[in-house]
């Protein structure tokens, strides 16, 4: 592939309200979208990295400089050999930096199936039109505010929800939802690295109200204490932040230190790999799901491919546009009857809407290749 540019736009789109995790409060979704440019198509694809590092060891000013001053020259040096299968590969000696390897070897592999004519979901091999979605509910100052959120979200068609919890925000909220709407409801926790082994009495106290699962309860880094935790609650675990790759996912699996993975395709290094953790998965009997980083529609709309997948057979974090944003920088995804469609066109299949990006533009940087 000839690549003659590569551009780094930073944007920041307000999010229709605060969105609250054990991990903070943020109030717009801070990006870098990475556009690249060849002769006959041009790719696109979003960061997922915050602006601190509290998620991950990665945030956006750290992002764009590893991007521009150690990656982007390794795939120049490939030239025309350059192609999304690659890009691991010639990446592999930069350490870490997940997510900034993830949105180049996307922005490549759109441009480079723009080229084909071929769509997201035919290349990673979704066997849906469309894809049942689930909603995060944040962390909330009220009780009674989480119950009218919750509500509005499931008259809205969602089909499963997922509620942050923290310590002092765990056990009433989820007794409250269940108990307001009833045991027909999918419904899940995400604890986003929260507790300790120790707290595994009290997270037990959720294993009366039939959740899907608990997803990451303790650090990232603590497999064997995951396992541990499984054999002392009946809640199943999902691991997201203790999996950066398909050798995390079955060395978890076989670990026992769970039974459902959240596959996000920026934490792994991109949707390759996202596809290597599904095979991995399926092979074991073990279901995924697709989650989200508050993803404007030009994420959001290769994640949806993704989760066309047959074994992400849970809803994910794939909400409509208008979960988040006022005005989205491409199409809105729309719910219809609970569900997102996959779209069909080339790449990752969404126009980018120029007035919007501009508008929500702070700076641009243009590489030459």
């Amino acid at each position: 592939m000839k690549i003659q540019t590569i551009e780094l736009r930073r944007v920041a789109l307000p999010l229709v309200s605060p969105f609250r995790t054990s991990f903070g409060s943020v109030s717009e979704r801070e990006t870098i979208l990475v556009r690249v440019a060849t002769p006959d198509a041009e790719g696109w694809a979003e960061h997922a990295a915050e602006p601190g590092p509290l998620y991950s060891s990665e945030f956006l000013d750290g992002g764009e400089l590893v991007i521009r001053d150690h990656l982007l020259p390794r795939l120049e040096a490939m030239g025309e050999d350059l192609t999304a299968e690659r890009v691991a590969t010639a990446l592999a000696p930069v350490k870490g930096h997940a997510m900034s390897k993830a949105v180049l070897e996307t922005a490549i592999l759109d441009a480079q199936l723009k080229e084909t004519g071929v769509s997201f979901g035919q290349h990673l091999g979704a066997v849906r039109e469309s894809v049942p979605a689930g909603v995060s509910v944040g962390i909330l100052d009220s009780l009674d505010e989480l119950v009218n959120a919750v509500g509005e979200y499931l008259a809205q068609g969602y089909r499963r929800i997922k509620l942050k919890i923290e310590p002092g925000w765990d056990v009433a909220p989820v007794r409250l939802v269940r108990e307001t709407f009833g045991d027909d409801i999918l419904l899940q926790v995400d604890a986003n690295t929260a507790y300790t082994l120790a707290d595994a009495r009290h997270l037990a106290q959720l294993d009366p109200y039939d959740l899907l699962l608990i997803e990451q309860p303790l650090s990232e880094d603590d497999i064997l204490g995951h396992a541990a935790l499984a054999a002392l609650i009946r809640t199943p675990i999902c691991l997201d932040e203790s999996i950066e790759s398909a050798r995390d996912a079955a060395a978890a699996i076989a670990l026992g230190a769970c039974s459902v993975i959240n596959v996000k395709p920026a934490r792994v290094g991109g949707y390759l790999e996202a596809r290597r953790i599904h095979d991995i998965a399926a092979a074991n009997g073990v279901p995924v799901w697709c989650g989200g980083m508050l993803e404007t529609g030009i994420g959001r709309a290769a994640n949806v491919a993704l989760a066309g997948l047959p074994n992400f057979v849970l809803p994910g974090d794939t909400s409509a546009s208008d979960r988040y944003y006022a005005q989205d920088l491409t199409a809105p995804f729309v719910l219809e009857d609970g569900a997102l469609r996959i779209p069909t066109g080339p790449g990752i299949g969404v126009e980018i809407l120029d007035d919007v990006l501009t508008e929500f533009t702070t700076s641009v940087e243009t590489i030459r290749f």
